[in-house]
């Protein structure tokens, strides 16, 4: 059986949703414009899919570099955050209608979709982007996400829509995730070196020798094959199948559908899916500080997986209030678990390296409690 034939279902029933992700390279000519021709021919895929009865969400890259070649300008893209943010308002009008002209010509419609860290750090507007694309599939309108880069100047300096793909996946309760790409999936040895090396089509855990095998960012988007490869972690986290593919193949999307041998790298689902609420906090919710804490602690969260008591902190980090997300790092200095704190970093001289019977009165030895804290490795 497929990875997008499973048997399983999701909570309004039928198949789970697939989510099909095209980059910058993907959907942009090599002047910046946008490629009509890879758009149409995925949207007759993506219509395929729909007149079969499958749910399916795409998310896109590529206003930026469309909003610099609708200008006129060549050359290397501009760095400045608010020059980007002005460039993604010219290239995203430009980007939809292509994907409505796409989809249009196979008789459905796009609906836009933008989102932006708000949407995932806080629960409410979570559940609220869920209802709207279930709402949108039951009108019959395909999802077309992108990340609100005009407004959220975060995403554009250290996001990348490969880790929004691996988000809708886990709101949507996908069944698959494909990253289409200018590559045909994860390589032995990275061609922008010089390598020439093989397709590796199958991947069980994407652990840091993997994405050293990956190298850095991608000539023409945020992203590259190192980002692909952290969401694809993401995604298994959430027992989604995910393949990184080329995204020029004809009937790449069906035939990763259909599983079919060599169709690109296809990173297989963690046995044990992360509960949802942790699903969230490790990988939706920005942390807004870090805790560093002893040898004794990180055994007892790792090994144990006990709760982080005040006394095993030996460091904070960051500007954060009670329930914001935390990184939680070694004397190493890795980051090894996440979690909401319960106390400020306005408050840090009263509780970090604190026994339970010097902690103030109201604050209680728990740090982060285990029901709130995800370890990472």
């Amino acid at each position: 059986m497929s990875a997008g034939a499973s048997a399983s279902a999701d909570r309004v029933g039928g198949p789970r949703p697939v989510v099909v992700k095209l980059g910058s390279s993907t959907v942009t000519t090599e002047r910046g414009d946008v490629d009509a021709d890879v758009i149409g021919r995925v949207s007759g895929e993506v219509a395929g899919l729909a007149r079969a009865g499958q749910r399916v969400v795409v998310v896109t890259s590529g206003a930026i570099v469309c909003g610099w070649s609708a200008l006129g300008r060549t050359g290397p893209r501009p760095t400045d955050p608010a020059v980007l943010q002005a460039l993604s308002a010219v290239g995203q009008q430009r980007l939809m209608r292509a994907w409505q002209d796409g989809l249009g010509a196979q008789g459905l419609l796009a609906g836009q979709v933008l989102l932006a860290p708000l949407d995932f750090g806080h629960r409410r507007q979570y559940l609220h982007a869920r209802t709207t694309l279930q709402h949108l599939w039951s009108l019959g309108v395909v999802p077309v996400v992108n990340e609100n880069d005009a407004v959220a100047d975060e995403e554009i300096r250290f996001g990348d829509n490969d880790r929004l793909a691996a988000l809708v996946a886990h709101l949507v309760g996908a069944d698959l995730l494909v990253l289409l790409t200018d590559m045909p999936g994860l390589l032995s040895e990275d061609p922008r070196l010089g390598g020439s090396g093989s397709l590796i089509e199958e991947v069980l855990d994407v652990d840091q020798r993997l994405l050293d095998v990956a190298g850095g960012p991608g000539s023409v988007g945020s992203g590259g094959m190192a980002s692909k490869l952290a969401a694809a972690r993401m995604a298994s986290r959430s027992g989604v199948t995910t393949v990184i593919a080329d995204g020029r193949r004809p009937g790449v999307v069906k035939d990763a559908m259909e599983g079919v041998p060599g169709v690109g790298t296809v990173c297989r689902p963690y046995a044990d899916r992360m509960p949802a609420r942790k699903l969230w906090i490790a990988y939706a919710l920005g942390a807004a500080g870090r805790l560093v804490v002893d040898d004794g602690a990180r055994r007892a969260l790792v090994e144990r997986r006990r709760s982080l008591l005040a006394a095993g902190v030996v460091e904070c980090r960051g500007r954060f209030d009670p329930d914001d997300a935390v990184e939680i790092a070694g004397a190493d200095g890795k980051v090894f678990a996440k979690g909401l704190v319960r106390f400020s970093s306005e408050r840090a001289a009263e509780w970090v390296g604190r026994r339970s019977e010097e902690l103030p009165e109201d604050l209680s030895p728990v740090a982060v409690h285990r029901d709130d804290l995800v370890v990472l490795d």
